[in-house]
């Protein structure tokens, strides 16, 4: 299957063969068609699998082939931190980028001027954070009233970060005549009840359970104290194997006390946590995009949406306390189909949280 069999427009295939995308990935294969047909769509699916593109590419399609000269925003894609919202707004860029659709992100944490003065000069797809939505809303510069499409992206995640309540403010400003497409990674009691009020007669699309993520990374284990911790980073980390690594720390102060070591090793590190200005984290992310900075220290809401090309190695400096967020951290190195290097330490006191990650992915992490 190729996206020309997809029934992708020549602009569009143009741009996906500038970034040698020729073949879709199961989601894009299931969902372009379903909502190049015009129906609501729930997809089931974990962060790496290409959902994005899914997305993007039939509305660009749409949107380009039914007029030109369209004004006003007629998509709107949700989603719940800064780092996904951009990664999605550039997304836009690249596979819209032989067509005249205009687009642009909004997001808290930054001046709003930038972000107001690209409204103003008028945009067709608009990719937002909650929060900084309904302010700009509030103040006159968005309206919704000529929307075609809505994109709520990881619902699941929007649930956990409690944007709930600001989804159910923004859903009476949408029109009711409208294409919905729901994305979640999982599928908890309020989402489900949250996406059967919104969609209508939607198709479902299921990709990538857990364990299939998960076998397409090889992972392995070191079982080592919270105190030589250090030691074997440093040492993994100025090994041959490792060319890029982002390693997750469960707090904020351990992010910036790993970068910080690490740099005093003479390994080029940085963190990206809550407490980091967005422009501070922006850089952190483009320096390690850019393969300027070896490692990327990270917590899990800051990692939510990073997308690296050719990451080699996911580092769990410390076990997650809830299990499903190693597969989303490891997911981090196997994108889009692609394989990648998972390396977990193992305190003794993290005994009890491998226990319950490995009775979720149904396998035995390898001692390395």
């Amino acid at each position: 299957m190729t996206f020309k069999e997809l029934n992708v427009i020549e602009p569009i295939l143009k741009a996906l063969q500038e970034k040698s995308y020729i073949k879709p990935t199961a989601i894009q294969e299931k969902a372009i068609p379903v909502i190049l047909a015009g129906k609501d769509l729930l997809g089931c699916a974990q962060t790496g699998t290409g959902k994005t593109a899914a997305f993007s590419i039939p509305i660009i399609q749409h949107l380009h082939q039914s007029n030109k000269n369209i004004k006003g925003i007629k998509a709107l894609v949700l989603t719940p931190t800064r780092e996904l919202a951009l990664q999605i707004d550039e997304s836009f860029a690249d596979y819209g980028k032989y067509t005249s659709l205009r687009h642009t992100v909004v997001y808290g944490g930054v001046s709003q001027k930038a972000q107001t003065d690209a409204l103003k000069r008028g945009i067709n797809v608009l990719v937002a954070t909650p929060g900084r939505l309904l302010d700009l809303i509030g103040q006159g510069y968005i309206k919704l009233d000529q929307l075609d499409y809505f994109v709520l992206d990881e619902a699941d995640r929007m649930l956990d970060m409690g944007f709930i309540h600001d989804i159910k403010r923004i859903l009476p400003l949408l029109p009711k005549k409208r294409q919905t497409l729901f994305f979640s990674a999982t599928m908890p009691a309020q989402i489900a009840q949250l996406a059967a009020s919104i969609l209508y007669k939607p198709e479902k699309v299921a990709i990538t359970p857990p364990s299939t993520t998960v076998e397409m990374i090889k992972q392995s284990l070191y079982r080592v104290e919270k105190a030589d911790k250090k030691d074997l980073l440093i040492n993994l980390l100025n090994g041959p194997e490792i060319s890029s690594a982002l390693i997750f720390s469960r707090t904020k102060h351990g992010a910036n006390k790993i970068a910080r070591y690490l740099s005093k090793a003479g390994i080029s590190a940085d963190a990206i946590h809550g407490e980091k200005s967005q422009n501070a984290r922006q850089l952190a992310l483009s320096k390690f995009k850019e393969h300027k900075i070896k490692a990327l220290v990270a917590t899990d809401i800051a990692a939510r949406g990073i997308d690296v090309v050719e990451l080699s190695h996911v580092i769990n400096h410390d076990l997650p306390e809830v299990p499903e967020t190693y597969v989303h951290r490891i997911g981090r190195t196997g994108r889009a189909g692609k394989g990648g290097v998972a390396i977990s330490f193992c305190s003794s006191d993290e005994l009890t949280r491998l226990r319950d990650i490995q009775k979720l992915i149904g396998v035995g992490i390898p001692l390395a």
